[in-house]
């Protein structure tokens, strides 16, 4: 008999809902300052979650989500890479 796989769950910061890992986004924070998108998931910082939506991506620049839970000012150029995340370029 096989054994079932635990999926990871991790939280999106805008809504507050719980998504297998691989269906979100991280953004991480680095030590130095460093803010970068990481597709992987597995770079070394503090790192933040948001689900693959356009509309999700927008509220999280309209709120300042990201800024919040990261207590760094994010620049507009993340959020660009988000979208480009999302719509797979």
């Amino acid at each position: 008999m096989t054994k079932k796989r635990k999926v990871p769950l991790r939280k999106c910061v805008v809504t507050q809902e719980m998504f297998p890992k691989k269906d979100l986004i991280r953004v991480v924070k680095t030590k130095e300052g460093e803010i970068f998108v990481d597709p992987t998931g597995k770079k070394n910082g503090r790192g933040a979650y948001v689900s693959r939506d356009l509309q999700t991506i927008a509220k999280a620049e309209q709120n300042r989500t990201l800024a919040k839970q990261l207590e760094i000012d994010i620049p507009s150029e993340i959020y660009e890479q988000l979208r480009q995340e999302v719509e797979g370029k």
